[in-house]
């Protein structure tokens, strides 16, 4: 609880206009429909106002908790012991975009999709593209090391963050990272932040590396009649040497789902599809097409196409944004988990999950990154039925085994946050672990900044 003499200060603080104690239920959930009622809102507008604010909170050892759009997945953003959460919708400018030096300076509200408009219009890119871009903020996809669909080819969130601007837990306003394209001065705090999920520091401006934007680009869909010739057209493409800038896969139980929704004709017996795409200048473009054709040829696709229109192409990629939805025609309720493995263990990871599917007897429909073995597995049930949350909860425990058996994480962009948190030891040893806890407490000693994620309890004695 928060005393009210401290919720008088952060009113002080922010403006009565940015604090709300009232019709706060939107800020107690995220995309993972959990729900903890936080104490209050506010909404700062600078690093110097959450700077007073965690002034205020050590004072006062309430919970203070960042949150961007609330779009996560693994509960990242939730206030699990009520206190103020900080939502950080004001800060939502695009302060420069430098096309002499390939680089932006943004506030961690900026929607994704929105940045990515205005970069692109300044002849530049920037490539991470998670499934979320439309809603997700800048910020989380920071705080999350985001992925998405051209993480293949292009990397990850961190492969584009070159500094911040954040306000530790205690108050202090600092600067890490550079603006140029080199820069080893200190210990890499930028690296250390980006993928903490708000539990180290909160982001106030983030500078971003941007690259020219691509000349061309094609899409391509092909469907196979089951997934073992899907997995082996992945690994054949990048054989071929080419690397895709998205190579995306769906199963039979996705494919169902989206039938009415693609205009496309797929076929009757289609078993699995990939969804791939190339950019660069027209004539690789249209080389690299050509090869695609002939090795999904070679793996016994039962269709290939080219989208040659622009509203094709979009309809094609909202509906694989939207795949996540879609599903739920199979159950009211999902445990989404984003494991990555190995691309040459995919096929046997389909396999196992095949037999996961009838042992427990809950359809598990997969789709996601198949050129970086990031595979979303989606565990379908009734939450209403306890005996289907049972089964459920023993599937994503038999399922994380096996990941960590073939080499691969419990997740690949999604984060610990709550939900994974009672898992985290079979990928990472108690020493690795406890060595994370004392960092976490040299960054935050009161423990006020997003207490309870990432780490089980018992590690914090």
């Amino acid at each position: 609880m928060i005393p009210s003499a401290a919720l008088q200060e952060i009113n002080r603080i922010v403006g009565p206009r940015h604090l709300i104690t009232n019709n706060i239920d939107a800020y107690s959930t995220d995309a993972t429909k959990l729900k903890f009622m936080p104490d209050a809102v506010a909404f700062p507008a600078n690093s110097k106002e959450i700077s007073q604010i965690f002034l205020l909170a050590n004072r006062n050892y309430f919970p203070v908790i960042p949150r961007g759009a609330g779009s996560g997945k693994s509960g990242g953003a939730l206030p699990v012991n009520g206190g103020l959460v900080l939502a950080m919708d004001r800060l939502n400018r695009i302060l420069s975009i430098d096309r002499s030096n390939l680089i932006s300076m943004v506030e961690p509200g900026v929607i994704t999709a929105r940045f990515k408009d205005e970069v692109e219009k300044a002849g530049l890119f920037y490539p991470p593209d998670p499934a979320s871009i439309k809603i997700s903020s800048l910020g989380g996809n920071v705080a999350e090391c985001a992925g998405g669909l051209r993480a293949v080819k292009y990397g990850v969130t961190r492969d584009y963050v070159l500094g911040l601007t954040v306000v530790l837990p205690t108050g202090e306003i600092i600067k890490t990272g550079v603006k140029t394209a080199k820069g080893v001065a200190g210990y890499d705090l930028t690296r250390l932040i980006v993928g903490s999920e708000g539990t180290l520091a909160v982001i106030t401006s983030i500078t971003l590396r941007l690259i020219p934007k691509p000349i061309a680009c094609r899409t391509m869909v092909a469907f196979f009649r089951d997934v073992s010739s899907a997995m082996q057209t992945v690994s054949g493409i990048i054989r071929s040497g080419i690397v895709p800038t998205t190579l995306e896969f769906m199963d039979k139980l996705c494919i169902d789902c989206i039938r009415e929704e693609i205009d496309l004709p797929i076929p009757s017996d289609a078993g699995a599809l990939l969804l791939i795409e190339v950019d660069g200048d027209k004539a690789r473009t249209v080389r690299e097409t050509g090869k695609i054709h002939s090795v999904c040829a070679e793996s016994g696709a039962l269709e290939f196409k080219t989208a040659e229109e622009k509203n094709e192409i979009d309809i094609i990629w909202e509906t694989r944004r939207n795949v996540s939805e879609a599903i739920l025609k199979l159950r009211p309720d999902k445990i989404s988990e984003d494991i990555v493995v190995p691309r040459n263990c995919m096929t046997d990871l389909v396999d196992f999950l095949d037999k996961l599917c009838k042992k427990y007897n809950l359809p598990i429909p997969c789709f996601g990154h198949a050129g970086d073995g990031n595979i979303h597995v989606n565990i379908m049930l009734d939450k209403n039925i306890k005996s289907e949350v049972e089964k459920a909860d023993s599937a994503v425990e038999k399922l994380f085994q096996k990941v960590v058996e073939m080499g691969g994480t419990i997740t690949g962009e999604h984060g610990i946050g709550i939900t994974k948190s009672p898992y985290i030891e079979m990928e990472i040893s108690r020493p690795a672990l406890k060595l994370m806890i004392r960092l976490k407490k040299a960054f935050d000693p009161m423990g006020i900044l997003n207490p309870g994620k990432i780490f089980p309890e018992f590690y914090g004695d």
